[in-house]
């Protein structure tokens, strides 16, 4: 008699996302032996798949992410664990079908875990955690039972409340995994150890030091094949609201007495609440909205959308450490270049004692933090330069992930996100009172821009860094935008 078994059932199995990031970091995870003994990964879909093809579309997926050179030995091992479900999740009965599935596969197993992730699309959310309740598969049998929920939960505040009062009807809220592949990501999890690890910076990270705080995610790419989507979505739904307001709590948030997962996300709700609320008004002379040139051609984008494509916005975090200090967010498509990166720029020296070759102000001290694709860290200071007299210029001191360790080994970040729902730990997952505090913050400027008396996006040039009022934002209180990450892309 088996003493535990682990099931991991994916609705919409068929997707790209499975296909693409899940099931080859499921195999890496397996390849790391961090997998539990003998778990079986199931595949729920409406498409017609045997066991065999879904084999085989696994097998392509873990070909495109890499070849898995001398790992045919562990795939074999691996598929035998791989099997498919065809049904539909808007039918109660066919997951009540998957569940005998599921009893069968775990045989006589004393304690049966299982782990659902919902790789299907956003609307479908609800409809799916309601039949799954009705057919009484989140009861298990004899062990835990988790859902995985991918971004976007919900399209404002209402609609996120609406979404974890029907989850919390089948699931309690330690059962529920709020996916945000950012937080999963390397390079992220690096400024918890940078900010907490060393010494020397706790002192100085905070308002009587810091002069302002930016955090960019560009895309050099367009909307593309997404173009129906994201015209229905926006940048602030698709980016904003998850991706750069989960980068501005680590850098904001206050120190955890201790890493557990409860302790963590109290502190980022915590700053989320610490937020500045816009009015109507301030939404207007706090935010950029920006468009590209050519948006309106791309196929799905209705005819004069004015769907934002980028967004630049200006926020302050409310609170002892942070009053005053603003923190300006960016990010965009059709950008000049795929770049992720948050920079903590100081104060100038209160006085000037040398001169300077290239102007009569010191550059302020500038931390850099590259999360992608040049992953590392720069700190850039004054020093002098040689020969006679004390004229000084910036210089750079870096840290890169590709010299000081393998950078072929930064896993994929659902290898970490994965192995963390497994095991139960929630720390990189969002609790339902983050997403509505978030939710809260863009709720004013989504219903600003949504005014049909609103001014249109601006038009910028694809391959720019998106249009003229974004540096007018900052150039407004005397600053602008740094850039210091690698102009490459990986």
């Amino acid at each position: 008699m088996a003493e535990e078994s682990t099931a991991i059932v994916i609705f919409g199995a068929s997707g790209d996302l499975t296909r693409q990031k899940l099931l080859p970091a499921l195999f890496s995870l397996y390849c790391k032996s961090r997998l539990p003994p003998g778990v079986r990964v199931v595949g729920f879909s409406r498409s017609g798949f045997s066991d065999d093809e879904f084999r085989e579309m696994t097998w392509e997926g873990i070909r495109e992410a890499g070849e898995p050179a001398g790992l045919r030995e562990q795939w074999e091992e691996f598929a035998r664990g791989l099997t498919y479900f065809s049904g539909d999740l808007a039918d109660p009965q066919h997951l009540v079908g998957l569940g005998a599935r599921l009893d069968e596969l775990e045989g006589d197993s004393v304690s049966a875990n299982r782990l659902y992730y919902l790789s299907i699309a956003p609307q479908l959310y609800e409809t799916a955690i309601s039949n799954l309740g009705a057919s009484g598969l989140p009861q298990g049998a004899g062990g835990w039972s988790r859902v995985v929920i991918e971004k976007p939960f919900g399209t404002d505040l209402d609609s996120a409340r609406a979404l974890n009062e029907a989850v919390h009807r089948v699931f309690d809220e330690s059962q529920v995994y709020r996916i945000d592949h950012y937080l999963g990501k390397e390079t992220v999890q690096n400024l918890m150890v940078f900010r907490f690890a060393n010494a020397i910076f706790e002192p100085i990270w905070n308002r009587n030091y810091v002069d302002n705080v930016q955090i960019t995610v560009a895309e050099e790419v367009s909307v593309g094949d997404r173009a129906g989507y994201y015209d229905r979505s926006g940048v602030i739904r698709d980016m904003v609201q998850n991706h750069l307001l989960q980068l501005l709590t680590m850098v904001a948030m206050e120190p955890p007495s201790t890493m557990d997962a409860s302790s963590l996300r109290n502190m980022k709700v915590d700053v989320l609440k610490a937020i500045r609320r816009w009015t109507p008004k301030e939404a207007a002379t706090h935010a950029a909205r920006g468009q590209y040139r050519g948006y309106l051609s791309e196929k799905g984008v209705t005819p004069h959308s004015t769907t934002g494509t980028y967004a630049a916005l200006k926020l302050y975090v409310d609170n002892w450490r942070w009053q005053g200090v603003p923190f300006y967010l960016r990010t965009g498509k059709s950008l000049a270049y795929k770049v992720s990166e948050i920079v903590i720029q100081f104060r100038s020296p209160p006085h000037l004692l040398f001169s300077s070759s290239q102007d009569s102000k010191l550059t302020p001290n500038i931390l850099s933090l590259c999360l992608q694709p040049d992953e590392g860290t720069h700190l850039k200071f004054e020093a002098k330069i040689p020969d006679q007299g004390m004229d000084t210029r910036p210089v750079d001191m870096e840290f890169r992930y590709e010299t000081a360790f393998n950078k072929r080994a930064i896993p994929e970040a659902y290898e970490r996100l994965l192995q963390d729902a497994l095991e139960g730990d929630a720390s990189l997952f969002i609790r339902s009172d983050h997403i509505e505090e978030a939710w809260r913050i863009v709720d004013p400027l989504l219903d600003y821009w949504q005014d049909p008396h609103a001014p249109a996006p601006h038009t910028y040039e694809p391959g720019s860094w998106g249009p003229r009022e974004a540096d007018a934002l900052l150039a407004g209180d005397g600053h602008e935008w740094v850039q210091v990450c690698g102009g490459h892309g990986e």
